[in-house]
């Protein structure tokens, strides 16, 4: 159940160009966000920009007695909201609903497989970090709060080493694999992170994974659940259509899916945003239903 909260910035931080990281106090929503969530976000004061704006969950901040009081989200400078918000600093207040949508499942596989292109890596931190037992999220807690997999790769892709964000020591845990690309070569492989992808799933054993979750470019959605359908491999995808309310009630923001009798809508903001990836009519989506996970 989402809840209708005002919050206050403690801090923002740039992780790469044009890329922040803002910190919320909002312990209400903290303590039951789960991974791949959203909420919607706005200035507190004003009615320019009048809508809110989805934003996926970043990670939870716990005190030093361990309870979850404040929220991270990444965003990219890309509009009117996004513009304002990097001039915000610590101690304005925000108006915030969630959590939202359906969020990524606690991954049932022994190598899980997250593909991130440009802003769309943002939910894959805090989905890692549970899937390997280093976070723990939702009330109450999802699974037992250990790890749930054997090992994880995260295959980032980017235009460039400037706009790869500093992934703050995800680098550091333990039976996690980290490959980047950027399109001109600056960092990493030269060309698209699903040259990674496709090279991953053609390998043997436990070196293959057996499942991906996916946010980033439509294009690269695309090919991603193409390659993961080649090979026979789960995929879920995280998708964000337009939306104005976040919670239903507008329909703004259907995606077609397949059905026993062809296809019908679903509401990304309810019944999404994560949908496995062959419930989904993907070549339905256009620049109307782009696959993205911060929009302006």
């Amino acid at each position: 159940m989402s809840i209708q909260l005002t919050g206050h910035i403690l801090s923002q931080r740039e992780l790469a160009d044009h890329t922040y990281c803002l910190r919320v106090h909002a312990p209400e929503l903290a303590r039951v966000i789960t991974p791949g969530q959203f909420f919607m976000i706005r200035p507190a004061d004003g009615n320019d920009p009048l809508l809110g704006r989805p934003f996926a969950i970043y990670d939870v901040i716990r005190n030093d007695a361990g309870e979850p009081t404040a929220i991270e989200f990444v965003y990219h400078t890309i509009g009117k909201l996004t513009d304002l918000m990097s001039s915000w600093s610590g101690g304005e207040q925000v108006a915030l609903w969630g959590p939202l949508g359906n969020g990524f499942p606690l991954p049932d596989c022994e190598h899980l497989l997250c593909v991130g292109g440009g802003i769309g890596y943002t939910p894959f931190p805090a989905v890692l970090r549970e899937a390997l037992g280093h976070a723990k999220f939702g009330s109450p807690v999802r699974g037992d709060g250990g790890s749930t997999i054997d090992r994880a790769t995260f295959c980032y892709g980017a235009r460039n080493a400037a706009q790869r964000a500093d992934l703050e020591g995800l680098d550091q845990l333990s039976n996690l694999d980290i490959e980047i690309a950027t399109d001109d070569g600056s960092q990493g492989h030269h060309g698209f992170v699903t040259d990674l992808v496709r090279e991953l799933l053609r390998k043997t054993g436990s070196d293959r994974p057996d499942a991906v979750y996916c946010c980033g470019p439509e294009p690269m959605m695309r090919a991603v659940a193409s390659l993961c359908a080649e090979h026979s491999v789960d995929c879920w995808l995280s998708l964000e259509t337009p939306m104005a309310c976040g919670f239903g009630a507008c329909f703004s923001c259907v995606t077609k899916v397949k059905t026993d009798d062809g296809w019908d809508y679903r509401r990304t903001c309810v019944e999404g945003p994560i949908f496995k990836a062959t419930d989904l009519d993907l070549e339905s989506v256009d620049s109307r239903g782009t696959v993205s996970c911060s929009p302006a």
